[in-house]
């Protein structure tokens, strides 16, 4: 009923407003109905045979009928005027002719009603009509809405088998909703109680329950104590053996006490007992491991073979003959253990004396190989880099002595091809010291301009050119000479050798490459001596010297000889300054080959 009051009150305020909208419809056509000239006071008798208009077709015939009253005396304006009437009527005329029959009976008929007198009347109407639409499809929805929940509510409840969830008995079937709602607050009552009631009864299982645990566990602790006692009686000596026994002096309670305290002292007996028969288990079995172990397959002594073939429970008898026999051996092979580990220390001490000094001979390459001044940006600058990092003492020990463990292994491993000789345990001790990173050589990257870039050395066969590798192979056999000129204590002396280079001006005849071979060389004390048998002027200006050979023939003799053709010199030699060695020149040679 509170639905259908909200409903017709809904209803009545759309007829309310209506209502108003009428009222204001017919106050308009009145007061349009006045200003028309000629119209009658009073609303004439509708005739029932008469044709019927709509108002806004009168409205229009009244505003055409004007227009054209007031136009009669035009003639041009009024046939553009009745053209462009025409047009738009045409085209009214088809836009109406694309509706249905059906929509325009309708239009004819809300026109023909007080709504469609004028726009304002026809917008009001349109406005209750989309008022009207959206409260019939919100009341639809709400329904539709309504409807489904209680569908899905007896779908929810409506029984899996059957009509009914159950049969009732007569007394108990409802007449109607409300008898339905008045037994079912009975039959909640009802189960709250038996709910309640059953609750307590389970409660007062569950203590029965514990009660009965209770008991059981006290039945079978007085059973284990019997037991035990039992046992107790059967671990005594035979009946002949047995003594009488004596009674307890003391009172009940202290023979309680006195027969716990025995009976805790035996439990505690029997554990340590577990523990050392577990303890004794697990030494065979480590035992047993030890000597099934591949380390010993090669150890033939009669003690390992009883120790594998024994059962586990009968090592223990045997273990101290075994323990006294290898006593002595023992203390032998500690000692000798003992010596080779001195031995070994020792051989580790020499070998990180040898990487050491190594690794001081890197630094040194690289300190000389600087390089001297008037090169542009390779002045003072160093030919080799050699960068490392060195361990500490403890770390290069420990690393040393894998080495030599390795070697020693490969020593005893047969069909090893790991070399052992000493500059192969150097090598492997120095790559060992500069473990993880290593040793990074960079080399600067002989060219035209002298720009300081340097190259990683295992690169230098894809950057460098043929010239630019034979510079860089010259320049690297002047550091090591002077190298090894420093390291036998003559670092002061100007000489540290000579090299001979077999026609190297193929190879590196660039102008700027011969200045920096022979920089370099002047620099670290070596005498560069070429040859060759082209005659490039370009190349060859470049030396203070130039010795033309020919070869000559004896033939009464039958020797070959090799003398000089000529001495080219571009300019006048240098004269040795004051405080400088002048070394031997060689003034005439001889050779001879020994007839085959």
């Amino acid at each position: 009923c509170l639905e259908r009051a909200r409903a017709a009150d809904e209803d009545r305020r759309a007829a309310q407003r209506a209502a108003d909208d009428a009222r204001r419809t017919a106050r308009a056509l009145r007061a349009e109905r006045s200003e028309i000239a000629g119209a009658p006071d009073d609303v004439p008798v509708e005739d029932a045979d008469a044709p019927k208009a709509s108002l806004p077709a009168l409205r229009e015939a009244y505003r055409a009928a004007s227009q054209l009253y007031e136009k009669v005396g035009v003639g041009a304006d009024l046939r553009a005027e009745q053209a462009r009437a025409e047009s738009d009527e045409s085209a009214a005329r088809a836009e109406l002719d694309r509706l249905s029959n059906k929509v325009r009976t309708r239009a004819e008929q809300l026109l023909q009603s007080p709504d469609g007198s004028d726009g304002p009347s026809r917008q009001a109407a349109a406005a209750r009509a989309e008022e009207l639409v959206q409260l019939l499809e919100t009341r639809m929805s709400t329904a539709s809405e309504q409807l489904g929940r209680l569908r899905g509510e007896a779908e929810r409840h409506a029984p899996e088998d059957g009509e009914a969830h159950t049969e009732l008995p007569e007394e108990l079937v409802p007449c109607d909703a409300e008898h339905a709602q008045a037994k079912l607050r009975t039959a909640t009552g009802e189960l709250a109680s038996r709910t309640e009631a059953l609750a307590e009864a389970r409660e007062a299982h569950a203590e029965l329950l514990e009660a009965h645990r209770a008991a059981e566990d006290a039945a079978g602790g007085f059973d284990e104590i019997a037991a035990m006692l039992r046992d107790l009686l059967r671990e005594h000596a035979p009946e002949e053996e047995q003594e009488e026994p004596e009674p307890y002096p003391g009172s009940l309670e202290e023979a309680r006490h006195s027969a716990a305290e025995a009976r805790r002292s035996l439990r505690g007996c029997a554990a340590d007992l577990s523990a050392a028969e577990a303890a004794v288990r697990e030494a065979s079995d480590v035992l047993v491991r030890h000597a099934n172990s591949t380390r010993y397959e090669q150890v033939r002594t009669p003690a390992r073979q009883q120790i594998r073939e024994l059962p586990a429970s009968a090592l223990p008898e045997h273990a101290q003959k075994w323990a006294d026999a290898f006593a002595p051996r023992l203390r032998v092979l500690t000692d000798e253990l003992a010596q080779l580990e001195r031995n070994r220390d020792s051989i580790v001490d020499r070998l990180r004396g040898l990487v050491e000094s190594a690794l001081a001979t890197l630094r040194s390459a690289q300190r000389l190989s600087r390089l001297p001044e008037g090169l542009g940006e390779w002045s003072g600058q160093e030919f080799l880099r050699i960068r490392f990092e060195e361990p500490d003492q403890a770390t290069l020990t420990e690393r040393l002595g894998e080495v030599i463990d390795e070697a020693t292994r490969a020593a005893v491993k047969k069909n090893s091809d790991l070399r052992r000789d000493g500059m192969s345990l150097l090598l492997r001790g120095v790559a060992a010291a500069l473990q993880p990173k290593g040793v990074a050589v960079e080399i600067l990257k002989p060219d035209a301009v002298l720009r300081a870039e340097r190259v990683p050395v295992g690169q230098m066969g894809d950057v460098f050119s043929g010239g630019q590798l034979l510079t860089a192979a010259i320049a690297l056999y002047c550091t090591m000479a002077a190298l090894r000129s420093n390291d036998r204590g003559r670092d002061k002396h100007r000489h540290a050798g000579t090299l001979f280079l077999d026609n190297p001006i193929g190879r590196a005849n660039a102008t700027y490459l011969l200045e920096l071979q022979r920089a370099v060389s002047d620099a670290l004390g070596v005498q560069l001596l070429y040859t060759t048998g082209l005659f490039d002027t370009t190349a060859l200006a470049e030396f203070p010297l130039v010795i033309r050979l020919r070869n000559d023939a004896d033939l009464r003799a039958g020797l070959k000889y090799i003398s000089v053709e000529e001495h080219l010199r571009p300019g006048l030699p240098q004269q040795a300054q004051a405080g400088e060695a002048v070394h031997s020149e060689i003034t005439a040679t001889r050779m001879f080959k020994k007839p085959a």
